[in-house]
């Protein structure tokens, strides 16, 4: 099975990205995690882009906050699919990361999740990879079906207390 590669612009962003982490890991799916800087490490980011594919990744996570440029930059340098996960900051709730995250150019395509969002970005990640992974695809099913279980029972339990 391919890697999923996750990268976050700060070490202070791991609290979002564990959410993501523990959803993989959930699934089995491999992963690698890195703290590279669209601004302060650019280099580095690009470089673990560019070889992204080469190394067995198979979509690509990246995490940012305030300016939130690191999963354009990651997307500028693979044609691997490309998860963006704003990231709340202090000054503007994460709209600023959300905005930097989703406005890509034509051509660069970045696919971006809700501020916070890591365990939709690794959900994501992992249906990209069912495409190809019939194994995984049936994980993600029984996923569903007990989510959706878990929500009927709930409902259940809230008719017996109030639906008199």
């Amino acid at each position: 099975m391919k890697k999923v590669g996750i990268v976050m612009g700060s070490a202070n962003d791991l609290p979002v990205v564990r959410k993501a982490i523990d959803t993989l890991a959930s699934f089995e799916i491999p992963y690698e995690v890195h703290v590279y800087s669209a601004h302060r490490t650019p280099a580095e980011a690009a470089a673990f882009a560019k070889n992204a594919r080469a190394n067995g990744f198979g979509v690509m996570i990246a995490a940012a906050g305030m300016a939130a440029h690191l999963a354009g930059a990651v997307a500028a340098q693979t044609t691997l699919p490309v998860i963006g996960i704003p990231c709340k900051s202090a000054n503007l709730d994460g709209l600023d990361a959300l905005l930097s995250t989703v406005q890509m150019p034509s051509g660069i395509p970045v696919a971006t999740v809700a501020v916070d969002g890591a365990t939709n970005a690794a959900l994501l990640a992992a249906q990209i990879l069912a495409l190809s992974d019939d194994v995984l695809a049936q994980k993600l099913d029984e996923k569903r079906a007990k989510d959706a279980e878990g929500v009927l029972a709930k409902d259940a339990e809230l008719a017996a207390e109030f639906n008199q």
